[in-house]
């Protein structure tokens, strides 16, 4: 006689936990983060409609990529700063109230004068080297209407250089916090009560990305930090309602699919009326999300058209009555 045991059926919720499980929560950014994103801007850029501009950023993100490099030491969190944000459910280093050393204006400033030197006379030179001549007061002033969302009295035509700045900023923090802490009795970031921001910096994310090799897990995409938090699938990123889920393509002139398996997707929510953009690194390996959100602009307009507002955003291109930052020059 054999003996025969019964085992229980796990839930769809209860796979999902256990999915969530074994898998890594949290990708801090890699040293290479910005080069990648400027070698993706690259590409994207041959035929672009926006390509001076796709240009433009591809130039910005080299220099945050030799600022990166050079390993300026930032600010850390204590221990005690940690366990508390732990205790908190919240995350370390929220980008509204985070106290911004003068370290970031330094760094700033050395940007752009790097950056100055890889532009040809024009515009976004002049622009470059303004912002880089203007006043602690003026850039602390225009990267709190930045990270707040504050259009009114924002300077459209700097806005991404001072996010470049903060970018740089918010990467050496978190790259930085992560390697000082590593051994210590509470991990630095980890899992927040909400779990829709980035829990490193508090951020909205920028993009959703199904991660290679984490068998098509999604991850949310932090636009300043570049962490990257895993978050299930087919479940609203504002109001994680996982009812009225769908996924939005651009079609061409024609109206027939743009791509039979288009790489960018807009992922939309009937319930609270918000949209992300869902990124699929299997259908183009040479995803980066800060790119390729810049580059499928088209996607975002035909989506508001529809009514749907988007969670999250860049800080590289925002929507507003002022005009766009000029077209750069460049050398050859």
């Amino acid at each position: 006689m054999t003996a025969s045991t019964t085992q229980r059926l796990l839930s769809p919720e209860e796979i999902a936990v256990r999915a969530g499980e074994q898998l890594t929560f949290l990708h801090l950014p890699e040293a290479g983060v910005f080069a990648e994103r400027a070698l993706r801007l690259r590409a994207l850029s041959a035929g672009h409609a926006m390509r001076d501009f796709l240009l433009f950023v591809a130039e910005l993100a080299d220099a945050q990529h030799r600022a990166l490099s050079a390993g300026t030491p930032v600010s850390l969190p204590t221990a005690d700063d940690i366990g508390a944000a732990a205790r908190a459910g919240q995350p370390l280093l929220p980008a509204l109230t985070w106290p911004r050393a003068p370290v970031w204006r330094e760094s700033l400033r050395a940007l752009l004068a790097d950056l100055a030197r890889h532009l040809a006379d024009g515009p976004a030179k002049t622009v470059t080297l303004q912002l880089a001549a203007a006043s602690d007061e003026h850039l602390e002033t225009q990267a709190g209407r930045l990270l707040s969302g504050v259009m009114l009295g924002l300077d459209f035509a700097s806005a991404p250089l001072i996010a470049a700045g903060l970018q740089l900023h918010w990467v050496r923090l978190a790259r930085q916090t992560a390697a000082a802490h590593v051994s210590g009795a509470v991990a630095p970031f980890g899992r927040t009560d909400d779990p829709t921001v980035c829990p490193c910096c508090a951020s909205r994310p920028v993009a959703a990305v199904e991660r290679l090799g984490a068998d098509g897990a999604r991850y949310l995409a932090c636009g300043l930090c570049a962490t990257q938090w895993h978050y299930v699938r087919v479940k609203c990123t504002n109001c994680q309602s996982t009812k009225g889920i769908s996924l939005q393509s651009l079609v061409a002139a024609d109206g027939s699919p743009a791509e039979t398996q288009p790489a960018v997707q807009a992922e939309c929510c009937s319930e609270c009326g918000h949209y992300l953009k869902l990124m699929h690194p299997a259908r183009d390996n040479g995803l980066e999300p800060v790119a390729d959100d810049l580059a499928t602009l088209t996607l975002d307009l035909l989506v508001n058209d529809a009514g749907l507002q988007r969670h999250g955003g860049s800080l590289l291109l925002l929507f507003g009555e002022p005009d766009e930052p000029p077209p750069p020059g460049r050398e050859h």
